[in-house]
């Protein structure tokens, strides 16, 4: 019940938004829809990490299942969708209030936003992998809108840059999907008619067709690469992230980037199990390397702070990959970490950055200086963020980073390791030049302290709270399906 409640919720909440032509109900629908969310995730992660190492939830004669991992990305996705949310209230408000948009845009995005979210929650819900990609190539069809959700030129632009490159990674990830089943469908004997099913395709995996499984691997880690925004495929998260609003733009950059990981490690455990750790290792610290190295020099030269957002998720979409390519219980735990430190932190970014572009009307650095002495806790809040994001210590990505680095080196890969290092390097130092002149330098002489919303701002300190309280305290319940997450994707019994 708690599985088909954690759907229909939002998709529920999207069709009424559609049927009323009120905003503060359209508000109101949106934050009881997604707190009822954030409370099943919640009751669903409990009921996970009270059942045996493998156990799972399931309904719909299995058609819905929910093991420890999917239930870390569900209540990751509830997470940022509940603050988005409370966020949305304030800053559509000041939009709307400024012209910038109009109430029919305004009620495309409170029914876009539930869709959206359920779709992000069907993907680690189906146990079907033919239902996973029609999940995921569902949150495209939703969040292209959300991108061109202000009717720009530059908006439009960035629109069909992620329609066209996303629509070619999801293909590709669908071919990878069928070749899959063609690897297994001799060996599947009384469980043909569940081909697609993961539960059943992991038991028999060493059966594969090794051959027709390594071509597999490679399309679907090209095709759910793409959507995760790995280098090369990475090209349109930037033009996205600085195009969309801010609230559509977090759940593309902290809730969906995990729905396509998720993805990624289901294959990955197949692969391994069909080929051995070297073939599917060897591609994931590839791409997840390069896509660390390729983020570092943009975020050096960046000017517009909206899409060094966008290069900061490619570089931790990169980590996420690596760190399970690196394999062994160091490498998955770096991996599994990364995922949930980094989703509950990126959010915050976003917030603040939102926040710094509405007040002054512009997301150039150049344009933007003083921050802190005149939207005073959206600076402070945004250099915390900063430092936490960059994995500083004590946040928690320096813990999720320095797993995955002891992973790298326990696999005896240390020239990935250096390489790990240097781009994590030298995109802290991008960032800490880029923050620190924005937020800590001189204040224009004509402006004055603003009053902040208490909506976005509340948001911002619910994110903050968690961040800051991750950094010396994990709850064991969260702590137990993490753990149990790295167990599904090391196949250990």
């Amino acid at each position: 019940m708690v599985l088909t409640l954690l759907l229909l919720v939002p998709l529920s909440a999207g069709l009424l938004c559609f049927a009323t032509r009120s905003r503060i109900w359209w508000e109101r629908l949106n934050l009881l829809a997604f707190a009822i969310v954030a409370a099943l995730a919640i009751g669903l992660g409990l009921e996970v990490a009270a059942l045996g190492e493998h156990g799972a939830v399931t309904t719909l004669n299995g058609f819905l299942r929910a093991d420890a991992l999917s239930a870390l990305v569900i209540g990751l996705t509830a997470f940022v969708a509940l603050v988005c949310a409370i966020y949305a209230v304030g800053y559509f408000r000041r939009d709307l209030s400024e012209g910038r948009i109009t109430e029919l845009q305004l009620r495309h995005y409170y029914v876009l936003t539930p869709l959206f979210v359920c779709a992000m929650l069907l993907a680690p819900l189906a146990d079907n992998l033919g239902v996973m990609w029609v999940a995921i190539e569902s949150t495209t069809l939703a969040s292209v809108l959300l991108v061109t959700f202000y009717n720009q030129k530059t908006s439009f632009e960035a629109g069909w840059k992620y329609i066209i490159i996303g629509s070619v990674g999801i293909s590709l990830a669908l071919f990878g999907t069928v070749i899959t089943y063609s690897s297994a469908v001799g060996v599947l004997g009384e469980h043909a008619g569940q081909g697609m099913s993961w539960s059943v395709l992991v038991e028999i995996a060493d059966k594969f067709n090794p051959t027709a499984m390594r071509l597999a691997f490679v399309m679907v880690l090209l095709g759910y690469g793409t959507k995760a925004g790995l280098a090369p495929m990475h090209t349109w998260k930037p033009d996205a992230y600085a195009e969309a609003p801010v609230p559509a733009a977090t759940l593309l950059g902290a809730a969906f980037v995990n729905c396509a990981i998720y993805a990624i490690m289901r294959f990955d455990v197949l692969a391994e199990k069909c080929l051995g750790h070297e073939f599917p290792s060897a591609l994931l610290v590839g791409f997840g390397v390069f896509s660390i190295l390729l983020a570092a020099p943009f975020v050096l030269v960046q000017r517009n702070f909206r899409r060094l957002l966008a290069y900061s998720s490619i570089d931790h979409a990169g980590i996420m990959v690596a760190a399970l390519g690196f394999g062994g219980p160091l490498g998955v735990l770096g991996a599994v970490l990364h995922m949930l430190f980094h989703g509950v932190t990126k959010p915050l970014m976003f917030f603040s950055a939102g926040n710094v572009q509405q007040h002054f009307g512009s997301p150039y650095f150049r344009k933007v200086h003083g921050v802190i002495h005149t939207l005073p806790w959206t600076g402070g809040l945004f250099l915390l963020a900063t430092f936490a994001v960059t994995g500083t210590p004590p946040f928690s990505i320096f813990q999720s980073e320095f797993t995955a680095l002891s992973g790298a080196l326990a696999a005896d890969r240390g020239w990935a390791a250096g390489l790990f290092v240097l781009g994590l390097v030298t995109i802290f130092v991008g960032f800490l030049l880029h923050m620190s002149k924005m937020n800590l330098g001189a204040a224009p002489e004509i402006a004055p302290r603003a009053v902040e919303c208490p909506w976005k701002l509340g948001a911002m300190v619910l994110v903050a709270a968690v961040v800051i309280s991750f950094g010396f305290w994990l709850p064991a319940p969260l702590f137990d399906l993490v753990q149990k997450s790295v167990n599904i994707l090391r196949g250990t019994p």
